[in-house]
């Protein structure tokens, strides 16, 4: 069965955003720009503002203010809990949302995925990482060119964290869409990340380009040295660590976006929604 077509990734434009929920502001101002097909990969401490970024750019959540665009492409989310409908086959989930002449791409992400022979089975008598996949699948099967992942190993035991981790990769390589990956572990981010970028209270405190060769591996001394870094840099922990990460870091320079109006899927879902041309505004 020959695997889709590559997709290729569109850009990621964030101009000014601003987020608040009653008195506490989640987002400020925050500037940001994603070449097509770049992985980016954010970490930060719990309320820093991550989640919250990933729920702009695919239409859960709108911005106070500023504006968020995905230049001419289409958004697909895979978050933490797979979400799968039980009732409902692997293949039948995958399904979600189209017709039965889309079964043939179905079929070929699954079996891209590693569950080729496993389409009418129910997500009940999957394994955590099985049923992850078949959410992933369900993503990739609408060919976007924008995926966003939100801390989706966060749930996996450790061994099936990497296989999902190398899977992604993967993935990402052959496809060429663009990605953010929201994640709570420093050293995943610098493993799966062409720029590891720091929130704190809402902003970009650290963009760290992470020029290391593919596939990565937690053994790398490089690896360590940065995920380090990056951890002393988010706790503030030592000078020393700091001015490491500093010279590695550069300013997002973002170019100011037009505001629009928000389009897309029914909100009321949250399985991944398509957004043929997302323009998230004031």
């Amino acid at each position: 069965m020959q695997p889709p077509v590559r997709s290729g990734g569109a850009r990621v434009s964030l101009a000014g955003l601003e987020k608040r929920f009653g008195e506490r502001q989640v987002l400020h101002a925050l500037d940001l720009d994603v070449e097509p097909g770049e992985m980016v990969t954010i970490v930060g401490r719990s309320g820093s503002g991550k989640s919250t970024l990933l729920r702009i750019l695919c239409g859960l959540e709108r911005p106070d203010r500023g504006a968020a665009c995905v230049a001419g492409g289409s958004v697909r989310v895979v978050f933490q809990e797979p979400r799968l409908l039980p009732w409902r086959s692997v293949l039948q989930n995958v399904l979600i949302g189209l017709s039965s002449v889309d079964e043939a791409r179905a079929r070929a992400v699954l079996d891209q995925v590693g569950l080729g022979e496993r389409l009418h089975e129910y997500p009940g008598v999957l394994s955590g990482g099985q049923r992850q996949r078949v959410a992933l699948a369900r993503a990739l099967v609408h060919e976007p060119q924008v995926m966003l992942f939100d801390e989706p190993f966060g749930a996996l035991d450790a061994l099936t964290r990497v296989s999902a981790q190398r899977l992604v990769e993967s993935l990402w390589r052959q496809r060429g869409f663009t990605a953010l990956l929201v994640t709570h572990d420093v050293e995943e981010a610098v493993l799966l990340g062409d720029r590891v970028l720091v929130l704190e209270e809402g902003r970009v405190v650290h963009s760290v380009r992470v020029d290391l060769p593919r596939p990565r591996t937690r053994e790398m001394p490089d690896v360590g040295r940065l995920a380090g870094a990056l951890l002393a840099a988010i706790f503030g922990s030592a000078e020393e660590s700091g001015r490491s990460v500093a010279t590695a870091s550069t300013p997002d320079v973002t170019p100011r976006v037009a505001a629009g109006t928000a389009v897309g899927a029914d909100l009321g879902t949250d399985i991944g929604l398509l957004i043929p041309s997302a323009h998230l505004a004031e």
